[in-house]
């Protein structure tokens, strides 16, 4: 079974730390957490309060409060739901994580049901894992990347701002840090 801790690393790797890109559609985000689609997280009032002291964003990655609600927000809303503990291999958890932290879960999840050839509901059934289960690691991560990066392409195709976004988003998917 997959361990979270390992995708959880993963994942904060590549969402980085604070930034608010004016450009950016999800707005003023840490760690990957989007304040415009997650305005209730209680780590944007922690996030508030640390703005008022020195050093602000260099001061975030050592706020143990702060660092916890990641790893709990992560846990619940993302892990738990894409099912990452039921998932054989590790690579095959983390890619479908990783992704549903990027695009969200239900879109995550409906490419890997599409890769795996079961009903694409966005849920992650137990039929779902057991396809994902079922499939070569290697072969599953081919298609769901490529799958990725098709989706990557339409998003560029209907919003040209998000171009500054691709090369970004393609080495995310390729897995190159």
């Amino acid at each position: 079974m997959a361990d979270f801790n390992q995708a959880l690393q993963l994942v904060l790797q590549n969402e980085g730390g604070y930034v608010n890109d004016p450009n950016d559609p999800g707005g003023e985000t840490y760690k990957g957490v989007s304040r415009k689609m997650n305005s209730n997280w209680i780590g944007w009032t922690l996030i508030d309060l640390q703005k008022k002291q020195p050093n602000f964003s260099a001061n975030l990655a050592n706020n143990t409060e702060l660092n916890a609600e990641i790893e709990q927000f992560y846990k619940v809303g993302y892990w738990d739901t894409v099912k990452g503990a039921d998932i054989t291999e590790q690579r095959v958890a983390n890619c479908i994580f990783d992704f549903g932290v990027n695009a969200g879960v239900g879109t995550s999840v409906i490419l890997a049901q599409k890769v795996t050839g079961v009903n694409e509901d966005g849920v992650m059934s137990p039929d779902s894992v057991s396809a994902v289960n079922n499939m070569d690691p290697d072969q599953f991560i081919a298609y769901f990347t490529l799958a990725k990066i098709a989706r990557f392409i339409n998003i560029v195709e209907r919003r040209p701002l998000s171009k500054k976004y691709f090369y970004g988003w393609i080495r995310r998917a390729l897995g190159v840090n």
